[in-house]
C-alpha cells in the first residue's frame, strides 16, 4: 500500500465564502517538497504563518474541525483535507486569504476538480503508512458513539449514522472499500447538512454565516410552523418558497444520492483522519460519530 509520495504539478486556486465565518476566501494550492505534509498558510496575516494539518493541532471540533499552530487558527478544514487525502496527495501548501476555506457547494467535489486540473505528481520519497496490526476501539456511551479500527490490507471505511427522529432516511449505512475507485464519484460530491431544528441554534452561536440552501442540505426533523418558515427565509435571505420536500429535505433541494448524509459523514471522517499525517492501512468502522 505504501508507494511513493505525491504532490501537485502546478498552482491552482478556488474562491468562495467560509461556511461558518461567511468571510470571502481564496484557497491557492501549491506544490510542496517531499515530507512537507499538508500545510495551510494564512496569507491574510503578517508573515504568512503556516499551520500544519496535524492531529496535535486540533483545538475545536464542535461544528467542524479547527486547527491552530502558534495561535493562528484555520477553521473547518475537513472538506478540503478530504479532497487532498482522497486523491492521495501527501505534500501540499494551501494558502488561505482568510481563516476558513471556502465552503463552495458544501462538498469536496470542487476541491477535487481543481486539484485534478493541477495534476498529480509522484515524488521520490516513499509514503509512510500507519499500519493497524490489532483492533483499536473507542466508545462514548453517553453519546452512543462507537469506533473500531481493524487490521485490513487496505484503507476502508464503514459508517452507520442514526438520526431516528428524521421522517425519512434517518438510518443509513455505507462502506467504502477502495479510495481510488470510490472517492471521486461516490464520496466527494456528498454535501454537508444540518437538521431544521439546528438552524436557529447555529445562528445563535454566530455560526453558519456563509450557509445557504446552495451549500448545505437541511433535513426536516420536526413539523415546521408557518412563522418558522418566514424566519428561515430571513436567516438565509431566501426569496422563493420554503417548505418540506418529498425526500425529507426542504423543497427545492435535491439529493445527489439517496444516502447523501452518510456519504458526507464518510467525507468528514476521511478529512479528519488526514490529520494523522499519513494514510491508514486499516478498516475504520464508525457508528454515530462526529468530528470527535
Amino acid at each position: 500500500m505504501a508507494g511513493f509520495q505525491h504532490s501537485i504539478r502546478k498552482e491552482v486556486s478556488i474562491a468562495g465564502v467560509g461556511l461558518h465565518t461567511g468571510l470571502d476566501c481564496t484557497a491557492t494550492f501549491k506544490p510542496a517538497d517531499v515530507n512537507t505534509g499538508i500545510r495551510f498558510v494564512r496569507t491574510d496575516l503578517e508573515d504568512f504563518p503556516p499551520v500544519l494539518a496535524n492531529i496535535d493541532h486540533v483545538v475545536d471540533i464542535s461544528r467542524g474541525t479547527t486547527i491552530a499552530q502558534n495561535g493562528h487558527q484555520v477553521h473547518t478544514v475537513e472538506h478540503i483535507l478530504a479532497a487532498v487525502s482522497g486523491l492521495g496527495i501527501d505534500n501540499l501548501l494551501i494558502e488561505l486569504s482568510a481563516k476558513e476555506p471556502p465552503v463552495m457547494d458544501g462538498s469536496a467535489k470542487p476541491f477535487v476538480e481543481v486539484l485534478l486540473q493541477a495534476g498529480l505528481a509522484e515524488q521520490s520519497a516513499e509514503r509512510k503508512v500507519l499500519v493497524i496490526d490489532k483492533t483499536v476501539s473507542y466508545s462514548d456511551p453517553g453519546k452512543n458513539i462507537d469506533m473500531h479500527v481493524l487490521p485490513s490490507e487496505a484503507f476502508r471505511i464503514t459508517f452507520m449514522m442514526d438520526y431516528h427522529h428524521l421522517t425519512r432516511n434517518g438510518t443509513q449505512t455505507m462502506s467504502v472499500y477502495s479510495m481510488e475507485e470510490d472517492f471521486v464519484k461516490r464520496i466527494a460530491p456528498a454535501r454537508t447538512f444540518c437538521l431544521f431544528s439546528e438552524v436557529e441554534q447555529l445562528k445563535d452561536q454566530d455560526l453558519a454565516k456563509g450557509g445557504s440552501l446552495e451549500n448545505a442540505l437541511v433535513f426536516v426533523d420536526r413539523p415546521i410552523a408557518p412563522g418558522e418558515i418566514e424566519h428561515l427565509k430571513q436567516i438565509f435571505n431566501i426569496k422563493g418558497e420554503v417548505a418540506p420536500g418529498d425526500d425529507g429535505i426542504l423543497k427545492g433541494q435535491k439529493l445527489r444520492f439517496e444516502n447523501e448524509a452518510v456519504r458526507h459523514k464518510i467525507l468528514d471522517l476521511i478529512g479528519d483522519l488526514a490529520l494523522l499525517g499519513m494514510p491508514i492501512q486499516g478498516h475504520v468502522v464508525a457508528t454515530r460519530s462526529g468530528h470527535a
